[in-house]
């Protein structure tokens, strides 16, 4: 893959990060490897598209969290008395 293209996905993934200080290096970086600023706002605009995707799904899956989790397996947090699993 060649470093443009690197770059481009880094400037999507900091934006679904939302990592502030990526996003200046990234840009910046791409800059100095001659991508366009129109390359660079389509790349910024397709981290945004990705992330208001992921932002829908986690907003559906957060609003029927807790009808969910009386019919879940609860092993990860522990058996109920003893809450040291994955989520304490």
């Amino acid at each position: 893959m060649d470093e443009k293209t690197k770059e481009l996905i880094a400037i999507g993934a900091s934006i679904g990060a939302h990592c502030q200080p990526c996003l200046t290096y990234h840009v910046a970086k791409a800059k100095e490897i001659g991508l366009t600023e129109d390359e660079i706002r389509e790349a910024i605009a397709v981290g945004h598209r990705v992330e208001k995707g992921a932002m829908a799904a986690m907003r559906k899956f957060s609003a029927g969290i807790l009808d969910d989790q009386a019919e879940t397996n609860t092993e990860c947090c522990g058996d109920g008395d003893n809450n040291k699993g994955c989520c304490a």
